[in-house]
């Protein structure tokens, strides 16, 4: 059983360190771009924001966590978990939010000027900030409610019922109409995002489609190596439906484990383990597919190491 706690306290402390570097050298990168005067997308600043959120995620989620498997810090109060989930549950929908946006935006700015969405490629990229900001907003009232029967595990007085959520638990002191209200519950912190996920998944189908339509009408002109590459907003679009598949794909892989929690009014201490490690897998691996395809990005990484370089042969001549 010591073994189990290692391996998994390692696992969760691994993927905590490793993602909270990866974003923040890339937001570190974005910043140090706008400062040298590169022209970004207007997309750029929502993945700003994702990776601020994703930070959240995995701030408030992995570091309690692995202090709690590793014995070093037990979370004792009840306020410190209420903010702590209420943290954790605004990072996770702003980043779910950003994703949408990104999804969508990038999907209006590649629509052919003969589309539906031709009116709001002009007009979409002055909303960029608004809508980002909205995204924060609507959180807050929607997560509100998720800290309400989370305590610490040593502050429980009268409990019928206990569910484990790691460093924390949730209680609840009167089982009448519990299924019912924790139905609701589930209902009202859920729908943003189903509606989000719908919304990425209608965007990524729309580009897809675009990407494909512009194949078949380029390839019959081109004629050169150069005129076959890709353009930026092609490169860009890609980038960002790797991202949303990612997402997609690791998100519907922790609602799984998120509703059999749920199911469980004592689930295992594996289980619950396993179902924050999956949670922190996108917060986690998102920051380096931006590395590996953001151009932008790796000009500045080389640009840093070829200024290394030359400061190492100057120091030596």
């Amino acid at each position: 059983m010591a073994g189990s706690f290692f391996i998994i306290g390692m696992i969760i402390l691994t993927q905590t360190v490793v993602g909270i570097l990866g974003n923040f050298s890339l937001l570190c990168s974005y910043i140090v771009l706008h400062i040298m005067g590169y022209r970004l997308r207007s997309t750029d600043l929502i993945l700003k924001h994702l990776i601020v959120a994703n930070s959240l995620v995995l701030l408030c989620k992995g570091v309690p966590e692995t202090m709690a498997i590793f014995g070093w810090k037990q979370i004792r109060s009840d306020f410190g978990c209420k903010l702590l989930f209420f943290l954790h549950r605004m990072g996770r929908g702003v980043s779910i939010g950003s994703i949408c946006l990104l999804s969508v935006f990038q999907m209006i700015t590649i629509s052919p000027w003969n589309s539906r969405w031709a009116a709001l490629k002009v007009i979409a990229p002055k909303y960029t900030v608004s809508s980002i900001l909205l995204c924060w907003i609507l959180q807050m009232p929607v997560n509100v409610i998720f800290p309400i029967y989370i305590t610490g595990k040593w502050s429980h007085n009268n409990i019928t019922e206990e569910r484990d959520y790691g460093c924390c638990s949730s209680t609840h002191t009167d089982q009448k109409n519990i299924k019912t209200r924790d139905a609701l519950y589930a209902a009202l912190l859920s729908s943003p995002d189903v509606l989000c996920l719908g919304l990425t998944l209608w965007a990524g189908g729309s580009m897809v489609l675009i990407l494909y339509r512009h194949k078949q009408q380029v390839q019959h002109i081109r004629r050169t190596d150069a005129s076959s590459r890709s353009s930026p907003e092609s490169r860009a679009t890609k980038t960002i439906l790797l991202l949303g598949g990612t997402f997609v794909c690791f998100y519907t892989l922790s609602s799984i484990f998120q509703v059999l929690l749920a199911l469980f009014v004592q689930p295992s201490w594996l289980f619950v383990n396993m179902t924050i490690i999956i949670a922190a897998c996108f917060p986690s691996v998102s920051p380096f597919l931006l590395i590996s395809r953001d151009s932008s990005v790796q000009r500045l990484y080389f640009a840093w190491e070829r200024n290394a370089k030359s400061s190492t042969i100057m120091r030596k001549v």
